[in-house]
């Protein structure tokens, strides 16, 4: 489920860009580098906001750089890697290691190690929240033991020989299995993922509505943090350009809330609302 996934195809203006110069934010928004093509505003912050999230899930951080395009007139903001970038007394150090240059008219070129200095007044920096970090982190080493675990049952079943070609096994699967599932369901309650148990028969409609409506959450809590740091550093940047810029990006009423979450939440409990309405309002966008 993308941040800003829609079931029904709908369109019109998701965010809200105050600023107090339309113009510069429209060079600094509109030629955002993303895996596609440039887009018009509210489309490049859309797709720029989900791509700096699948980079904070993977990495817990995100880098992006501007490029200034003196002939054309334009800013091009494009990410890179944050493998080998340091933060050291306000200036951002890259460690690039040896790599292979292709060139199409002459042999390919080794190039040798390096270090460069990288303009901070030109980078923009993204960090997962704290909160959410932990709770990847809890659940991810949980699913780190049961990954490595999961196959430990199968060894405990008797080996057949040739005195013995039925023996008795005393070990029981089931139960094995059902207590990988209560720890994986444990380690996955405050994120509310269900990607490896999202069919089971065990789960009632109740049990699935309330985890969805908690990994929702977290998503659109991730979503807003995105959107804060990409006011700040926007701003920031964008001082380079002009010394009093400054913009504030937030959602509109077209996107899902936090707020109308959390009052979901409340009525499931009292069984004041239907599945079907959950579910529909968790996949609205």
């Amino acid at each position: 489920m993308g941040l800003f996934h829609s079931m029904n195809g709908r369109s019109g203006n998701l965010f809200e860009i105050v600023s107090n110069d339309d113009e510069l934010i429209q060079k600094l928004v509109s030629n955002v580098k993303t895996r596609y093509a440039p887009h018009p505003v509210d489309e490049s912050i859309r797709k720029l906001v989900e791509e700096i999230a699948q980079s904070l899930i993977r990495f817990g951080r995100a880098y992006y750089f501007l490029h200034d395009d003196i002939e054309q007139e334009e800013i091009r903001v494009a990410s890179f890697s944050s493998d080998g970038v340091v933060r050291l007394f306000g200036m951002y150090i890259q460690w690039v290691p040896k790599r292979m240059e292709r060139h199409w008219d002459r042999d390919d070129e080794e190039l040798p190690r390096e270090i460069r200095i990288l303009d901070a007044a030109k980078i923009m920096r993204f960090d997962m929240p704290t909160s959410i970090k932990r709770m990847l982190s809890a659940q991810n080493r949980t699913l780190a033991v049961l990954d490595k675990h999961q196959f430990w049952g199968a060894k405990n079943y008797s080996q057949a020989t040739h005195e013995n070609p039925n023996p008795t096994n005393y070990f029981d699967f089931r139960v094995w299995r059902d207590t990988l599932d209560r720890a994986l369901y444990r380690a996955t309650r405050s994120t509310g993922w269900n990607g490896r148990k999202y069919d089971s028969s065990k789960h009632s409609d109740f049990f699935d509505c309330h985890r969805l409506i908690r990994f929702r959450r977290n998503q659109l809590l991730l979503r807003d943090d995105i959107l804060n740091q990409l006011s700040r550093e926007l701003s920031r940047v964008g001082k380079s350009y002009k010394v009093e810029f400054s913009v504030e990006i937030s959602g509109t009423d077209q996107l899902p809330s936090v707020a109308h979450l959390n009052e979901l939440e409340v009525r499931l409990a009292h069984e004041e609302v239907t599945f079907k309405e959950i579910i529909d309002y968790c996949y609205k966008l």
